[in-house]
Order: C-alpha cells, then sequence, then structure tokens
C-alpha cells in the first residue's frame, strides 16, 4: 500500500512539474505568464521602449506612468496609458513566412497552424511596450535614423512613418539583435543582408545585461529552452545557416484535435531547406533527401499544418 502510495505521488509530482514547464499554446496565455513568471517584479524597472513605470492590472494588462519617463501622447491617448505585449520580430513578419497567411492571414493561422501558434506565443519574443509605441512601430524593420527626432516626448524611440522605420533606444538594441538572431533561427526565417549586419553591429556594441540573463533563465524555465544567442551558445555571422529547430512542434491546432490522422508507417519525409515533403510511396524523392535536411512527419496533415507542401513530382 505504501508503495503505491509513494507511485502516485511520483506520479503527480512529474506531471505537475511537466506542466510547469509546458511553453504557452496561445499568445493569450503567454500573455498571462509573461505577467506572471518574467515580468512581475519589472514594472518599475521601465517598459521596453521608453522606460516607463506602470501599475499591473488585470492578468496581463498595466496602467502606464506617464510622468515617470516624460512621455508626451502624439495621438492615441487610450493606446499610451497602457501596456500591450510587443512581438519584437512582429507576427506579420514571421506570419508572411507561413502558408497559413497567405490563405487567409492571422486567424488562419491561429486555427491551422501550431507553428504559428509557437512562434506567436514564444515568450524571448514578447516584451512590455507602451500602447502607442507599440502601434506607432507596426511592423516597421529597425534601423538607425539619425535625422528624425523623437515624437513621444522624451521617450527615446524614432519613427520614421513615410520610410516604415524605426530606432529604438540604445539600450535595448543588443536585445532586440539577439532576439531576432533567436526568432529567424529557431524558426527558419530570412533576413535581408542588410538587416542581418545592423543587428550583427547592434549585437557587438551592446553586451547582453545583467537583466537580459536573468529574463533569459526566466523564460527558459517555461518554454524548456533558452535564446543560445543570449547565453553565447550560437553567434550569427553573415549568411548564418539556421538550425529550425521550432520548424516542428508538438503543439495542437484546432484543426488536428477535430480531424485526426491515422499515422502512416513508414515515415513522410520533408526537405527542411526545400519545404517540400515526399511520401514513402509514389515519390521518387523520399530516398534522395539528405539526412540532415530530413524532417519526419506521422500524416500529410501534419506536414501540410508545419508549412510544407507536396513534392510535385509524386505520383
Amino acid at each position: 500500500m505504501l508503495l503505491m502510495l509513494l507511485r502516485f505521488f511520483l506520479f503527480v509530482a512529474l506531471v505537475f512539474s511537466t506542466s510547469l514547464l509546458a511553453a504557452p499554446a496561445t499568445f493569450d496565455r503567454a500573455k498571462i505568464e509573461a505577467r506572471q513568471f518574467i515580468y512581475h517584479d519589472r514594472n518599475q524597472q521601465g517598459d521596453f521602449y521608453c522606460g516607463c513605470n506602470w501599475e499591473w492590472v488585470g492578468r496581463s494588462g498595466g496602467r502606464i506612468d506617464l510622468k515617470s519617463c516624460g512621455y508626451q501622447v502624439r495621438a492615441q491617448q487610450t493606446r499610451a496609458e497602457r501596456i500591450e505585449w510587443e512581438h519584437v520580430v512582429p507576427a506579420s513578419n514571421f506570419g508572411r513566412a507561413r502558408q497559413c497567411w497567405q490563405n487567409g492571414g492571422r486567424k488562419n493561422c491561429n486555427d491551422t497552424d501550431p507553428v504559428f501558434n509557437a512562434m506567436e506565443a514564444d515568450l524571448h519574443n514578447l516584451t512590455p511596450a507602451i500602447g502607442e509605441v507599440n502601434a506607432d512601430r507596426s511592423n516597421f524593420n529597425f534601423t538607425m535614423l539619425s535625422n528624425a527626432k523623437p515624437q513621444h516626448g522624451q521617450c527615446p524611440v524614432k519613427i520614421d512613418f513615410s520610410a516604415r522605420a524605426a530606432e529604438p533606444r540604445d539600450a535595448i538594441k543588443g536585445q532586440i539583435a539577439r532576439i531576432y538572431f533567436y526568432m529567424h533561427d529557431r524558426y527558419d526565417l530570412n533576413m535581408s543582408r542588410q538587416q542581418q549586419q545592423l543587428l550583427m553591429a547592434w549585437d557587438k556594441q551592446f553586451p547582453v545585461t545583467e537583466w537580459e540573463r536573468e529574463r533569459d533563465k526566466r523564460i527558459a524555465k517555461r518554454m524548456g529552452h533558452s535564446n543560445p544567442f543570449v547565453t553565447g551558445e550560437r553567434t550569427w555571422s553573415l549568411g548564418h545557416k539556421n538550425r529550425a529547430e521550432g520548424v516542428v512542434t508538438q503543439l495542437p491546432s484546432r484543426q488536428t484535435q477535430q480531424t485526426p490522422s491515422v499515422p502512416s508507417s513508414p515515415p513522410i519525409k520533408a526537405n527542411k531547406n526545400s519545404r517540400v515533403y515526399h511520401l514513402p510511396a509514389g515519390c521518387p524523392g523520399y530516398q534522395q533527401i539528405s539526412p540532415a535536411n530530413t524532417i519526419e512527419f506521422k500524416t500529410e496533415h501534419e506536414a501540410i499544418a508545419a508549412g510544407f507542401r507536396k513534392a510535385g513530382n509524386c505520383r
């Protein structure tokens, strides 16, 4: 009897600890976890873009103290007064890399693509920011804007709406670079040569800070992995070859929950470079994929949900 009770408590402890380490499956859940576990004690340390303090409100929101940083509202009073969760690499940017976005935008990706949901909910890419600045930055690329002037009072962020570009304050330039490296490496996203060169310069000029290391440790406890560009396990060089570790995920989508597929054997093989998958029967390229480039799926549905397409020469 004692042995049975011991096994039961061990099982409960294992399930509980596993659930704690599970990455958030949705953006809404990620915002709650970011507030509870990552930034819970940082609201008096300043938001991402402006360094403004805020009071927590609700499960994931906040009310900005505009006077704490000399912020002046540019156009949107309501959004200027609240904390929002900013995707440093914008959701529209990584969404356009997925087929689901072409077939119906963000909602379709949320409904059908577990990889998009993983990217959208990735805590490494989320930071608290003043809502108006979040809106003004939009999905603009980061760059240097030497001739532009701040438009939000003493908040040092610069926005050039005509050029669709933004320059953040120096204190976060290195962090932005390492978040971009992480997202592009993990989810196999393309980055222009010009953007690579700029972010490599920022990474070198603005090294990892004590808070950035602490933030990474906190996120790793929720996500199950660190940002290797923060820990120093990886470095980015021009023409970097992405690891694409986040392209295959176990996060379920509503579509896979509604229409479960029967696993196939042997597995479907896909080429992570060409984004093409091959069936074990009827596809000449099935045996021709390099092992280093091979990703396996149990079903065609899984391959399609992950953003792959069927090889054109399959019979």
